[in-house]
Parts: structure tokens; sequence; C-alpha cells
């Protein structure tokens, strides 16, 4: 029986062990998704709104907004999953130390050190996630959602008119109408209506009447509406100083599409094609994607520390610092990318010195944190050492 003890006692131990990681990891895991959705819906209700303004306006094809939302939600929760990771930290063992369920698993035997092997482990998990979505999926994605894009760009401000129906030109800034269009484009009875870019006041506005309309493309790809047999009148409204000029043939220029920013170019690239290229800003772009799961290693380290709260504090009390910490952390990751992609520093020195930067932060926070458990430990047997010798004196 004795020599079964220990062996009884360890497998007591390690049943106890697990028994705290399942509980640990499960309260982390589903306080990380239910942050991670609510920062979901925020940012996709936000760019669905954006999209249907555009829609609205005439500039995307409605059909195609869920198409693209699909397509960007990688990204989204590429960005997201990070940040809903540290912050279940926070909350989650915030919880826990406020209502002394930390203290206890402490006394259990559970060490500091421990709790981080606990929560590197789905810590790992959730940055190979990221890592996979950063990598090839979120490319991928975003790399379709432009195709959409682009092509709803390319395809002119006239694509999407209807007879009978009023049509935004020039981003809202003139509108046009037709009584019918016919299948090869031909418009008939065409109103045009704008405000005088070249006033002054800002004030005049002109009108345009015509019996018919088409849209043209000249050889360098400029797009114009030209309305044939018609009036042009040019004025304030609400005064009689008004110009009528009449004419057979009128051209009014469409707006251009807007270029692509080079980040959003970079960014729809597949890794491989990064790889290859010795470019700048290929360069940055690839250790950013290796950035974004190690991001999510570092800043659990440091939520770690972050968490422990005073019961007294309640488990809020350090999430604001916390969250400005992140906050810090990002805009330095995208300044060090934004050097690298202007060739005035290494992305690799430039990315990887701010993760390190970081991770001696969490490293500070830890070791203050034990030296300041410590400290309390030593202030309380100093005062248990006081009260005992009090008591020895006055019971003599």
């Amino acid at each position: 029986m004795r020599q079964q003890l220990p062996s009884t006692s360890a497998k007591h131990n390690r049943n106890n062990s697990l028994l705290i990681f399942r509980y640990l990891a499960r309260d982390l895991l589903s306080t990380t998704l239910g942050v991670c959705a609510v920062l979901l819906l925020v940012i996709v209700s936000g760019r669905f709104v954006k999209y249907l303004a555009q829609a609205a306006a005439g500039e995307l094809d409605a059909g195609i907004l869920l198409a693209i939302i699909g397509y960007r939600l990688p990204g989204f929760i590429e960005l997201i999953l990070p940040l809903a990771f540290f912050l279940g930290i926070l909350l989650s063992y915030g919880r826990l130390y406020v209502q002394s369920e930390m203290t206890v698993m402490i006394a259990c035997g559970m060490s500091p050190r421990r709790l981080i092997v606990y929560t590197m482990i789905p810590g790992v998990i959730i940055a190979m996630v990221v890592g996979w979505l950063s990598v090839d999926v979120s490319p991928t994605g975003l790399r379709k959602a432009e195709a959409l894009l682009t092509a709803q760009k390319e395809r002119g401000e006239l694509d999407g008119l209807m007879a009978r129906h009023f049509h935004p030109l020039a981003g809202g800034r003139s509108v046009t109408y037709t009584e019918e269009v016919t299948k090869d484009g031909e418009m008939t009875d065409v109103f045009l209506a704008e405000n005088n870019p070249d006033a002054e006041d800002g004030r005049q506005l002109v009108l345009v009447i015509a019996e018919s309309g088409n849209h043209r493309r000249t050889e360098q790809g400029a797009s114009f509406l030209v309305l044939r047999e018609g009036f042009r009148i040019q004025g304030i409204p609400g005064q009689a100083d008004y110009q009528i000029t009449r004419f057979e043939e009128y051209g009014q220029r469409l707006s251009r599409p807007q270029q692509q920013r080079r980040r959003d170019k970079v960014d729809t690239m597949y890794t491989v094609e990064l790889l290859d290229s010795d470019q700048p800003a290929h360069k940055a772009a690839v250790q950013w994607r290796l950035s974004v799961p190690i991001l999510v290693l570092v800043v659990s380290l440091i939520a770690i520390p972050l968490s422990k709260t005073d019961p007294r504090q309640g488990r809020f009390a350090r999430i604001v610092p916390a969250v400005l910490l992140y906050v810090v952390y990002l805009v330095m990751l995208n300044g060090a990318r934004g050097m690298a992609e202007d060739g005035k520093v290494s992305a690799v020195v430039g990315l990887w010195s701010v993760h390190l930067l970081f991770a001696a932060i969490a490293a500070a926070l830890y070791f203050r944190s034990e030296l300041g458990d410590q400290i309390k430990v030593l202030i309380a047997r100093i005062r248990q050492m006081r009260k005992e010798a009090g008591n020895e004196e006055a019971a003599s």
C-alpha cells in the first residue's frame, strides 16, 4: 500500500491539473468567441452600410454586396481574433481573480508558470488559425472581392441606368433621367442636372434637356455621355439672369474609376508571389502576414499579468490601459511596415523588433507581478511574526 501512494498522489495531481486546464480553456475560448462575434458584427455592419450607400449611389450592383462581405470576412476575422483573444484573457481571468477562483487554484498548487502554459495552449491554436487566414485565406478572399469591385468600377457610370429613374453621376454631384433606354444604350428624352464646377459661389445650376443620347468611349479610355438636339440652361435658381444655349451635340465627361492603393494591391497578392519578389513593399507584406500570428502569442503573454486584479477593483479595472497598450502595439507594427515599404528599414528588423520590444514588456509585467506577490507574502509574514511576538509578550 505504501508503494502505491506516490503513484496514486501523482495520478490525483494530474487529474486536478487536467480539470483546471479544461475549465480555464473552456471559459477562455467561450469568452473569446463571444467578444469576436460582437466585434465582427460591428465591423461587418459598418462595412455593409458603406457598400449599401455605394449601391444606392449607383456605384455598386446590390446583388454582389453579400458576396463582397463574404470574401472580406476572413480578413476581418484575421484582425479581430487577436484582439478578441486578448480581451478574452482579461475578462475571463479577471472574473476568476475577482471571484477568488484563481486564488483557490493557486492554493491547490497551480503556479504562475503553469497558468502561462495553460493559456498558451489555446493561444497557439488561435495563432495557427490566424496564421492560416493571414497567409492563405485572407489574400484569396480579398483578391476576389477586389475583382468584383474593379469590375463594378470599370462597367461605367451609365451601365446601371434605368428608364424613368433618376440616376446619380460623378459621385452624386449630378443626376440624369431618361424616358426610354434601348438595348443598344440609346436614350430618348434625356434630362441632366449638375452644379456648375466653374462657378465661384457654387450656386450656379446647369440643366440640360436633349432629345436623345448615348454612352461613348474614346480610344484613350475616356468616357462621355453624349446628348443630341437639346438645350443647356445655366443660372442661379430664383434669379432671372440665366443663359440658354441650343446645341446639336453636347458631351458630358464621366468620372474615371479610382486607382487602387499600393498597399491594397499588395494585400491581394498570394504569399507565394510575394516570396518571389525583391520589392520592399512585398517583403514587408510577407513579414506582416507572419507577424499577425506572432501578435497573438505576444499579447497573450501581456494579458496574463494584466488580468490579475484586486477583487475590490473589479474585472474591468485594467481593460482600458490594456487596450491602449494593444493599440500602441498595432500602431507600431503598422508604422514599421510603412517604413519597410518605403525601404527605410529592413522588413525583418522593423517588424520583429516591435515583437521583441513587447515580448520584453510582457516579461517585465510577469516579473513585476511575481515580485509583487513575493513582497505581499513577506509583508504578511512580518505582520504575523509581530502579532505572535505581541501575543507572547502579553502572555508573559
